[in-house]
């Protein structure tokens, strides 16, 4: 019989108690950069890097409720005080609740694909909410991708490259990454099992503001 998931309040970080932008200070209830991973799934990921670099401010975003819980319990039961996971839409979170130049690297980790052509537009990369990204973004911040769906990093990666702002720079393989993984999330794993191809794409925003033509 599984055991019943627990909730851990100085993990889980609740959008009806916020107001405006987040003062990330305040809520880590110390200073240090801050990741942001879009889409935590079971917190493998988030984790290993928490651990590994408690220096690091780590917020992970998930909108499946059985996920979020897991990920809450996960990261409780291993008193990781520099990590905090929300349940919330991430679009919309990043409009209403990050402030500008606040985050020092989002990390978004094979995203649903939404593969059927009538559901693309259900797809997180959009030029609509990289741009909320590279709001939110600190100068010299990074954004790091990883997916399975071949169509789907084309896209992404189209994205990408069309910006004037953001350089394509060497990906960073995660702390918990495993020999032929770059993420070692349970996902990337059932991918490498089934034999899938892993697709990685990393950008750093640029530290000057581009000349107006």
């Amino acid at each position: 019989m599984r055991r019943p998931t627990q909730d851990y309040p100085q993990v889980s970080l609740r959008p009806e108690d916020l107001n405006g932008r987040i003062d990330f200070v305040a809520v880590f209830g110390k200073a240090g950069p801050v990741h942001v991973e879009i889409g935590t799934g079971r917190a493998s990921f988030l984790l290993n890097q928490a651990k590994n670099y408690p220096e690091i401010n780590f917020l992970g975003i998930e909108w499946a409720s059985r996920y979020y819980r897991f990920a809450v319990d996960r990261v409780g039961r291993w008193n990781v005080a520099n990590t905090k996971i929300i349940r919330t839409e991430a679009a919309a979170f990043l409009a209403e609740f990050i402030a500008d130049e606040s985050v020092d690297c989002f990390h978004i980790y094979f995203p649903d694909p939404w593969p059927k052509s009538r559901h693309h537009k259900r797809r997180f990369f959009s030029e609509t909410n990289l741009n909320q990204m590279m709001r939110c973004l600190k100068k010299g911040g990074r954004l790091q991708a990883a997916t399975d769906h071949a169509e789907y990093f084309g896209q992404i990666q189209k994205l990408i490259e069309g910006r004037s702002d953001l350089q394509i720079v060497a990906f960073v393989p995660a702390a918990g990454a495993q020999q032929g993984e770059v993420v070692g999330s349970n996902f990337e794993r059932k991918y490498i099992k089934d034999s899938k191809k892993t697709h990685t794409i990393a950008a750093q925003k640029s530290v000057s503001t581009p000349a107006l033509q």
